[in-house]
């Protein structure tokens, strides 16, 4: 008959038999991250035979760039003896990198003092790479929407750039008259210069937001004053709102707070409310006006509304609007309130609509600060 401590031997060696053929990669670390054991699957992911393991230092399976993070972790969750899981990529035995997810467990004593840790590992290498390929899907299709738009608006923002050159010519032809008189006329010539300058300038700024609407990059956060974002939409957009007699009124908060995000981004979001606006008045008999509006919402968070007084939400369909593919322009993809939503949900925002009294439609988003 086998003795108590046989049995424990016994039951310990069926535990190790399982671990070994378990495909999650197990390890049991010491109170200072000493690997005490590790299972079979991690020896073979790594290419080490098990003699060679208690000689090697594992933390150099880690990825360089994922390091900075799980020592970070380490300070803050390790030591606070906190359950928790992280994400990092881990070197295998042909020294390529693969993502894992990991679960750490503590196993404490009745004092509270950490005894052992249990940590449990598996790869998520094609769910990374399967989120990576959602992304990058996903940013085709904001760009693509966004040069679409851009192609439709063509006529309206040459006739908004040619304003700016048209007036430099005009001020060039001024300042040369004043130039090749008998006794040319020095000051007025200097504003007629000026006047130019201004005029370039200008043109060049509208031509350079163009063309950032245009540029294909990955997404960039930075500080953004979304009131100077709304401010230079109203000025891509002028064309096209005077070509269809629209007034656009803009009041912005002066305590508006800046927030964080991809200035592009925010400002296609913007485009496609603006111009859904505009679509939804070009046929519109009586007052046509468009209000854009920036204040500091609840929690401080920024609130933006875009008002029209056009047709309003579709009665049979208000609630499909931001469904994919759901238009009910004759020209529209379908996509362009969807991509709103989601680049505002991805800045830890929140888009909706509601009608207006008595006609129209408002478009409102939050953002934090």
């Amino acid at each position: 008959m086998a003795t108590k401590e046989e049995k424990i031997r016994e039951q310990e060696i069926e535990l190790r038999q399982i671990l070994d053929l378990t495909p999650l990669i197990v390890a049991v670390l010491g109170p200072d991250r000493n690997v005490l054991y590790i299972n079979q699957t991690a020896l073979d992911y790594h290419g080490v035979a098990r003699e060679e393991w208690p000689k090697i230092d594992f933390d150099t399976f880690f990825h360089p760039a994922d390091w900075e993070r799980l020592e970070s972790e380490y300070q803050t969750r390790f030591l606070a003896g906190s359950t928790y899981e992280t994400e990092a990529r881990l070197r295998g035995g042909d020294g390529k990198y693969r993502w894992f997810l990991f679960h750490v467990n503590p196993l404490q004593d009745e004092q509270g003092r950490i005894k052992r840790w249990y940590v449990a590992a598996a790869d998520i290498e094609d769910r990374k790479r399967g989120e990576e390929a959602l992304s990058q899907a996903q940013a085709d299709l904001t760009h693509v929407n966004r040069v679409t738009t851009m192609g439709e608006l063509t006529a309206s923002l040459a006739h908004e750039v040619n304003q700016p050159i048209t007036a430099a010519i005009t001020n060039a032809n001024t300042c040369l008259r004043w130039l090749a008189r008998d006794y040319p006329d020095l000051e007025e010539a200097r504003e007629a210069a000026s006047r130019i300058v201004k005029d370039a300038t200008r043109a060049a700024e509208i031509i350079g937001r163009i063309r950032l609407l245009f540029k294909k990059s990955a997404p960039e956060r930075e500080l953004v004053d979304l009131n100077e974002v709304i401010r230079e939409m109203a000025v891509l957009l002028r064309g096209e709102s005077t070509r269809y007699s629209i007034s656009v009124r803009t009041e912005l908060a002066e305590d508006l707070p800046q927030l964080v995000g991809d200035r592009v981004q925010l400002q296609q979001v913007l485009m496609n409310l603006m111009i859904n606006g505009i679509d939804a008045m070009k046929d519109v008999e009586g007052t046509r006006e468009l209000i854009i509006k920036s204040q500091v919402g609840e929690n401080e968070q920024v609130l933006v509304s875009v008002s029209d007084t056009g047709v309003g939400l579709p009665s049979q369909h208000a609630g499909q609007i931001f469904d994919a593919f759901f238009t009910t322009k004759s020209h529209g993809t379908g996509m362009g309130l969807r991509i709103s939503r989601s680049i505002v949900e991805s800045h830890g925002g929140r888009l909706w609509a509601a009608d207006n009294s008595p006609a129209g439609a408002s478009f409102y988003f939050t953002l934090p600060r």
